[in-house]
């Protein structure tokens, strides 16, 4: 077992740097924390980066979010786990309550669309410069080069669930290692690298402990909630809808959109269509997770049933127990399930199986990469009778998008935040104009 040589100061400062230029969905963040952790400061090592994605893309709830997390603790125990999580949406939390405010305050203005449509261009330039970046690193294999294009093809052209898809790469992984066929080198699971903790030594007992109190932490409030004020409050109704959302949001934020705006619409009647785009707009634009949208969705349930409370308050209470509820759980699978994880680095069997599912994350990553391309560059879509994809209509491309999103991919080269800065500047510009 190593000394860390990472200060807990450092961390959290590295952890903020990340935090705030946490744009792009999961994969660009994903992607941002592979350069950051894996190859600038090289804290971690490609194969215990990769063994913690797999994971992390098996758990219900925000990936990237849950994978910030999980390094924090690989690195620190709970309190960098802790440390790292909670940053990682801090800078999200603060942007989509600001955005939120203004928009209930004054609708969605000019110049507030213009940085929008700009940040969406950067944010474009960035999500695609990653997954290249990420795809070169984790596909080694022709084996896996294959699995990754049929986990794309599976989600982007036939929309098969993402769980099937991933257990079913797992599946395929552990039958080729118990055939005996060969995996790539990525180096001894048990060679030291310096992460070997006290911590990272599975316990049972530790782990029911963490598991007992994360649980009590995020089911209480909720209890309390909804015996203190009745279940058909508003404030009730965010708590236990968000709480069961946590649960079964397999796939991240695209995964339950659908499933969010059909309720908050049509069941709640806490947002209107337009407004859920405008709020997965907020999210996309933002730092952190896009599951940041739900914070803005329960914003604007408690903003229109305020009640005796100003609806500004009530919207913001609204919103930040949205948050709470959703990331809670978060904290609870890595903190009970990640020292057992650990342990499996060393299985030739499940080691397979990993493999194969590291290929199919970088097929998941990427058709959520051409989920946001597909749906900011082109006006309308269509979807052939034989699919279930949603097309872009190529005569719908609006090329000042596709301009503004070349012209970041260019800027990149000087730092992911001259490129954003760059691209607001000229979203501002054109809508202004």
């Amino acid at each position: 077992m190593s000394a860390n040589p990472v200060s807990l100061g450092e961390l959290t400062r590295v952890f903020g740097r990340i935090a705030l230029l946490s744009f792009g969905g999961p994969a660009g963040q994903i992607a941002l924390m592979h350069r950051v952790l894996v190859d600038e400061k090289k804290w971690i090592p490609e194969r215990r980066f990769l063994h913690a994605l797999n994971f992390c893309m098996l758990l219900p709830g925000p990936e990237a979010q849950q994978l910030a997390t999980y390094v924090g603790w690989l690195m620190h125990g709970v309190a960098g786990g802790l440390i790292a999580g909670g940053l990682f949406i801090l800078p999200g939390v603060a942007s989509v309550m600001a955005l939120s405010l203004a928009y209930a305050s004054f609708g969605a203005t000019p110049a507030m669309n213009g940085a929008f449509f700009g940040l969406k261009a950067g944010v474009l330039a960035l999500v695609f410069s990653a997954i290249w970046r990420l795809g070169k690193r984790a596909l080694k294999t022709p084996a896996q080069r294959l699995l990754a294009g049929v986990a794309f093809g599976a989600l982007f052209l036939f929309d098969a669930p993402f769980p099937l898809v991933v257990i079913g790469a797992g599946l395929l992984g552990l039958a080729g290692a118990r055939l005996g066929l060969a995996l790539p080198a990525h180096g001894h699971a048990a060679d030291d690298d310096g992460l070997d903790h006290a911590h990272a030594a599975p316990d049972g007992r530790r782990a029911l402990i963490a598991a007992g109190t994360l649980l009590a932490l995020w089911l209480l409030p909720v209890a309390a909630l909804v015996l203190a004020r009745g279940p058909e409050d508003v404030y009730a109704q965010i708590a236990v809808f968000f709480s069961k959302m946590a649960v079964v949001t397999f796939g991240g934020a695209y995964a339950a959109l659908t499933y969010v705006a059909q309720q908050a619409v049509e069941r709640f009647h806490w947002l209107a269509p337009g407004e859920m785009l405008d709020g997965l707009g907020m999210a996309e634009t933002t730092p952190g997770p896009l599951i940041m949208v739900l914070q803005f969705v329960g914003f604007m349930a408690a903003w229109r049933e305020a009640g005796a409370l100003p609806p500004l308050v009530a919207g913001a209470l609204g919103g930040l127990l949205a948050t709470y509820v959703t990331f809670a759980p978060c904290f609870l699978w890595i903190f009970a399930g990640a020292p057992f994880v650990e342990t499996l680095r060393e299985n030739r069997a499940l080691a397979g199986a990993l493999f194969a599912i590291a290929a199919a994350v970088v097929g998941v990553i990427a058709n959520l990469a051409v989920w946001f391309a597909t749906h900011f560059l082109f006006a309308a879509h269509w979807t052939p009778a034989f699919l279930r994809a949603e097309l872009p209509d190529l005569w719908t491309l609006d090329a000042r998008a596709l301009t503004l999103s070349i012209l970041a991919g260019a800027l990149l080269r000087f730092g992911v935040g001259t490129a954003l800065v760059a691209s607001v500047a000229g979203g501002l510009l054109l809508r202004l104009i």
